[in-house]
């Protein structure tokens, strides 16, 4: 008998640790609580702002565009706001919240380290070079607005292949290696990124690179939600699916090859996934810190170790926590927006510190 973090593993079982959620029903329990919380929070989320609208009249405006229901005159501008402006936003925020806590499950995973989160591997780095270098250059300029979000996804593409290329030794991709090559390849990107500001013939690349590099919603459209929607959906399908080969991983390369498992084909496979979603992610709304570090860790704590269970309940509690922080960027400083990182971090720093005193806590486990 093998003990791995929080299971407990004999031939193929898997025996969980008392205080885990292990039946069906309680995992459908906690999956709809929270389905339920992020149907209120997205509804509450588009009626809070400098100009506030009810729940209810709310839900009139979206049942109406949703149905094709008819909006008085007066009533026009209100319904913009709704559905034009703030809708796409807190949709988007949903959707990056749930990316990057399912992206972090498997991250930490992949390299068997309780602080690796869907950056350690220089994605948000990468992206914000492509994102400050289209805009000092005027590269994708046939692009129009979605040309920084193209160069930064680019970015994050080319920084995932240099972090693999440099990682990998005869076809072999140990995770430390792959830590260390992520966080080296980091500091390049951000002295490039640096050097191309430094050089800018005006000050917009500076403000570019604090969006890049502390996030935010302020760009949302409806046009960049089916890219982020296809890609968030995909990957946790993905994820999910591959959550048995998770598992393994997490106990060890030696103790994934004694069960038949190749690690190296699995990580590789595995990084592509949570690299192009990351890049997606870090396209459509910068880099947004500790939500994929912490977020793993407290549903880990409330539904066990096992992948399939963490992957399932991961992307509806990230999603919730990221509407509400997206809300608390727009109405705490109005009509400024703190970046959303600093509100992750603010949140993600005493909670994740918290975790790490408790004597009962270890990763993977309680």
């Amino acid at each position: 008998m093998r003990k791995g973090p929080g299971v407990l593993r004999r031939g193929s079982g898997v025996t969980r640790r008392p205080g885990h959620v292990g039946s069906r029903t309680g995992l459908l329990l906690i999956c709809a609580a929270l389905f339920a919380a992020l149907v209120v929070s997205v509804v509450v989320a588009i009626g809070l702002g400098p100009a506030a609208v009810a729940p209810g009249e709310t839900a009139r405006y979206l049942w109406a565009a949703l149905s094709g229901g008819r909006i008085g005159a007066e009533e026009e501008s209100t319904y913009q706001i709704v559905w034009q402006i703030r809708t796409p936003r807190v949709l988007l925020a949903a959707l990056v919240g749930a990316g990057l806590s399912a992206v972090g499950v498997a991250i930490q995973a992949l390299v068997r380290n309780a602080l690796a989160d869907p950056f350690v591997l220089g994605v948000s780095s990468g992206a914000s070079v492509g994102a400050v270098a289209v805009k000092v250059t005027g590269a994708l300029a046939a692009l129009g607005v979605y040309a920084m979000s193209a160069g930064a996804f680019l970015g994050a593409v080319a920084a995932s292949v240099l972090v693999y290329v440099a990682a990998s030794r005869r076809g072999a991709l140990s995770p430390l290696r792959l830590v260390l090559t992520g966080v080296a390849l980091a500091l390049g990107f951000q002295a490039v990124m640096s050097v191309i500001v430094y050089l800018a013939p005006d000050s917009e690349a500076t403000s570019t690179v604090l969006y890049w590099t502390m996030g935010g919603f302020g760009a949302a459209t409806w046009g960049v939600l089916p890219v982020v929607v296809a890609a968030v959906l995909l990957g946790v399908l993905v994820l999910h699916r591959r959550s048995r080969t998770l598992d393994v991983l997490a106990l060890g390369d030696d103790t994934a090859g004694s069960l038949g498992v190749s690690p190296d084909r699995h990580r590789k496979a595995l990084l592509l996934v949570v690299s192009l979603v990351t890049g997606v992610l870090v396209a459509v709304s910068g880099a947004i810190s500790f939500v994929g570090l912490v977020m793993p860790h407290l549903v880990r704590m409330a539904v066990g170790a096992s992948h399939r269970l963490v992957l399932t309940v991961a992307p509806l509690a990230g999603a919730v926590f990221m509407v509400w922080v997206d809300l608390a960027s727009r109405t705490l400083v109005a009509p400024r927006e703190l970046p959303l990182g600093v509100i992750t971090a603010l949140i993600g720093v005493p909670v994740f510190i918290t975790l790490m005193r408790r004597k009962s806590y270890m990763f993977g486990g309680r």
